[in-house]
């Protein structure tokens, strides 16, 4: 057969096809198996249910992928893999389990961290003749700026450096580093992929065999294996990947645009828009924008978190990527002090994008000083 579209790739990758096998993929739930066998034991060895969501990712971004139990088991088998006194490149704002993990190795003195802003392309080239590995988020949590990932995964490199995206909020759908020189690609399962707001799992995937043999090792010896649910749950969600991110894509312009016209609204970062900072870098590409933007309310902090308690459909609470739209403001979280104090992080979801609005602007009227 002809190479099938993401959108078909999505709904039939990881079925069996074999007659008298179910059509959809069952959650294997199981510790050890009979022997003799090649699979022995599931956290070394994973399950036909993993298996199946690694096949579906990995084809997305057109190399291997491994299933972790969460997002953050898999930055940490990435990160974790840098020997004592390398060198590492994460934006200066990175997400906060990642902050976490920088800090915790700099107290430790186990490598040295290089903060760089994000939209500062020329920073990250040079670092890639000197760190040993840049660790980039595309689009980024929370203020949603966007990479130049042709031309930081593509610049020249000192020997044995590693270029790894974390292209969560993009989406397989919406951006493919590897194919733009990255080396790993990480995903939250959770977000997304799972959709659904069910499971905690994670993803890397990479076209380098020694890298992935090497990943799939240290998954193994830290026990950060996906569960059998969990797996399954990710690859149900995953088969409505399309559907979803066509529909929330969708969603988010309408919402961005009306957001920035609005006069309680004092800014809305959202890369479909052309006032972002990094709008022209993910047009040349990006396939689309994604669902998640941040806006900030005029006003006061406590403004914003009003704004979030008093909407009625959309859902205020942490994560994202479900077909729920959520939103929360950030400034609160531990080691996010430094976000404006009135942005707020929304998720847009798949819901009727009027009923969202009219949301929106009841909660926005009702909080107005």
């Amino acid at each position: 057969m002809e190479k099938i579209s993401p959108a078909s790739w999505v709904v039939s990758a990881g079925r069996s096809r074999r007659p008298g096998e179910p059509l959809n993929v069952a959650p294997v739930l199981a510790s050890n198996f009979y022997l003799p066998s090649e699979r022995v034991y599931s956290r070394g060895d994973g399950t036909t249910t993993a298996e199946a969501l690694e096949e579906l990712i990995g084809g997305l971004e057109g190399g291997v992928a491994l299933a972790f139990s969460s997002g953050m088991a898999a930055v940490a088998a990435v990160l974790h893999r840098l020997p004592v006194g390398a060198t590492l490149a994460v934006p200066e704002d990175p997400y906060h389990g990642v902050a976490g993990l920088c800090a915790e190795g700099e107290e430790l003195g186990r490598w040295t961290v290089l903060r760089l802003d994000l939209a500062d392309t020329e920073a990250w080239v040079q670092a890639a003749q000197t760190a040993d590995l840049l660790w980039l988020e595309s689009p980024a949590n929370p203020l949603i700026t966007v990479a130049d990932l042709p031309a930081i995964c593509g610049a020249p490199r000192r020997a044995g450096t590693l270029v790894a995206v974390d292209s969560t909020f993009a989406t397989p759908l919406v951006q493919k580093p590897l194919e733009l020189g990255a080396d790993i690609v990480m995903h939250s399962a959770t977000k997304f992929i799972g959709g659904h707001s069910d499971l905690l799992g994670g993803l890397l995937v990479s076209r380098r065999v020694e890298l992935f043999d090497e990943l799939a090792e240290r998954r193994k010896l830290t026990g950060a294996i996906i569960g059998g649910l969990e797996a399954f749950l990710a690859t149900r969600g995953a088969r409505t990947l399309a559907l979803r991110i066509e529909r929330a894509q969708h969603n988010a312009m309408v919402l961005a645009e009306r957001l920035e016209a609005h006069p309680e609204i004092s800014r809305v970062r959202y890369p479909g828009l052309p006032s972002h900072d990094t709008h022209e870098a993910a047009k040349r590409f990006m396939s689309g924008f994604g669902a998640m933007m941040s806006f900030e309310t005029t006003g006061t902090g406590e403004r914003a978190g009003a704004v979030c308690e008093r909407a009625e459909l959309i859902n205020h609470a942490t994560s994202l990527g479900g077909i729920e739209s959520t939103m929360e403001r950030r400034a609160v979280i531990p080691g996010q002090e430094t976000i404006p104090p009135t942005l707020i992080r929304f998720s847009v979801g798949c819901e009727d994008v009027e009923d969202l609005w009219n949301d929106l602007s009841q909660a926005l009227e009702a909080t107005r000083a």
